[in-house]
């Protein structure tokens, strides 16, 4: 992390106080794990989203892009496994009447238990865990609880419930009049929008296998433990490929995507050191392989991207389901020189959390800096290492005083600039205020106007990772930023 003293707490209120991310509905006292993305939040998330959508459908020949609506025909989920199978197990306390999902509930008791020092047994516990989940073992989970005498954080009591399955879909209804409505749900995924129009998309794109559709839009879950600021919330935004292969080849393929989506992000700025594959141990129902790249956040190692290999499940189910055929005709010659034929292809997902990436960012972008000045006293800023291209405000344009034709002049800069890149104009306070503003903002370049521009066209560029400023020839600012942002 940039600041390995980071404080979680502080880069929430950092992100609050500048732009980035704000309560839902806070002048109603808010609404718990829903958060609104202010201007700066916003451009930064767009940014991220459009860098994400570029690798995938413009230097990929074989993937294209969708955008499936979020209300889908309720069969649909009943296909996808959704209806019967989406669920989490969940544990109330009797006292306090607070519910818990089961993993956050042990997770946070062995984290607790490594920060005095019994890595051992939050190794194990966390282990033992693992076996029962995969097992759907309830009543060894309830049991592993109470043997540990683990409590709630409300009445600080171990008086539990059994363990229960709770639904995550959200549902609600379709039609003009309540009683002769449908039930529908809100997508607790993007996947199956891609799944459903396969076919509209290979025929239509006339796409050979092996061959990809991209997606990105919201998706909807009823987290009932929603917690750690954007990482897990009721309404987020998935970015989400599928990868329609040869059955057969989906090993291959599911090898290849896990090492080509870590390296994406590591070219978004994240340290391989902070990047780690976890493999499932407790596989989904439609998966024959699965792992997370996880992510070293301010609170733990998180999921932050999952790649499946998903097989056949989709596809047929929607067959069965719909009672047409899904099916593809490959050309291509076998071992025997025959075609391959008729076949229902075999799925590799990559799903990743665009809200995740975004606290990923932020969180590594966070720092508090000191040091000592040259006359012997004691400076501080606050500064977002935004990477410059994603970074939701490129260039700031400062004029030294707002008189003698310096903002004119400055007007004009913005005006070549901001149809390249996003451009900030200000004024107001003195340059050194305005200079530590865009660090926290996390604006990389500050190009300032002074009085020596109307004398000789050049400009002073401050650079914000390194607070370095070098003095360069006005008509030299865009090409340079152009260069910089690539």
């Amino acid at each position: 992390m940039a600041n390995e003293v980071n404080n979680f707490q502080e880069l929430i209120s950092h992100c609050k106080e500048y732009g980035y991310i704000f309560q839902s509905s806070e002048i109603y006292d808010g609404l718990a794990a829903v958060y609104d993305y202010g201007q700066n939040g916003a451009q930064l998330k767009k940014n991220i989203r459009d860098y994400w959508w570029k690798s995938m459908t413009q230097l990929h020949d074989n993937i294209v892009g969708i955008d499936a609506a979020i209300f889908m025909h309720p069969t649909t989920w009943k296909a996808s496994g959704h209806v019967d199978n989406f669920s989490d197990p969940m544990i109330d306390n009797k006292d306090s009447n607070k519910r818990y999902r089961v993993d956050h509930l042990i997770e946070s008791y062995a984290d607790e238990q490594k920060a005095m020092g019994n890595e051992q047994l939050a190794t194990a516990l966390l282990s033992m865990m693992d076996v029962l989940l995969a097992k759907n073992d309830f009543a060894g989970l309830k049991k592993l609880i109470e043997d540990n005498k683990i409590k709630c954080a409300v009445s600080k009591t171990s008086n539990w419930t059994d363990v229960r399955e709770f639904n995550l879909m959200f549902s609600t209804q379709i039609g003009s009049v309540a009683e002769e409505s449908d039930t529908i749900y809100l997508r607790p995924e993007t996947a199956q929008g891609i799944f459903v129009n396969f076919l509209n998309v290979q025929k239509t794109g006339r796409m050979k296998i092996p061959f990809g559709i991209a997606q990105t839009g919201k998706a909807f879950r009823n987290e009932i433990v929603a917690r750690q600021f954007i990482f897990r919330m009721r309404e987020f935004e998935q970015m989400e490929m599928q990868f329609f292969v040869r059955p057969g080849t989906q090993m291959e393929w599911y090898n290849f995507w896990k090492e080509e989506r870590k390296k994406w992000h590591e070219s978004l700025g994240v340290p391989a050191a902070k990047l780690r594959f976890h493999d499932h141990v407790k596989l989904a129902h439609y998966a024959d392989a699965a792992l997370d790249i996880e992510f070293e956040f301010p609170f733990g190692w998180k999921e932050l991207e999952g790649i499946h290999s998903r097989t056949d499940f989709d596809l047929k189910q929607h067959q069965e389901y719909s009672k047409k055929k899904i099916q593809y005709f490959d050309n291509d010659l076998n071992e025997a020189g025959k075609p391959y034929g008729n076949y229902i292809p075999y799925v590799v997902e990559t799903s990743v959390g665009l809200d995740r990436l975004v606290l990923t960012i932020l969180s590594l972008s966070y720092a508090e800096e000191k040091w000592n000045k040259e006359d012997g006293t004691e400076d501080s800023r606050v500064v977002l290492r935004i990477p410059a291209k994603i970074a939701p405000t490129k260039l700031a344009i400062l004029p030294l005083v707002k008189k003698d034709g310096l903002p004119e002049i400055a007007r004009e800069l913005m005006n070549d600039c901001k149809q390249s890149f996003h451009c900030f104009y200000e004024e107001k306070d003195a340059i050194g205020k305005r200079y530590r503003r865009m660090d926290a903002i996390g604006t990389p370049f500050c190009v300032t106007i002074d009085h020596q521009t109307k004398e000789d066209n050049t400009v002073t560029i401050r650079y914000r990772d390194t607070m370095v400023q070098e003095r360069i020839a006005l008509v030299e600012v865009k090409n340079l930023l152009t260069e910089k942002l690539k």
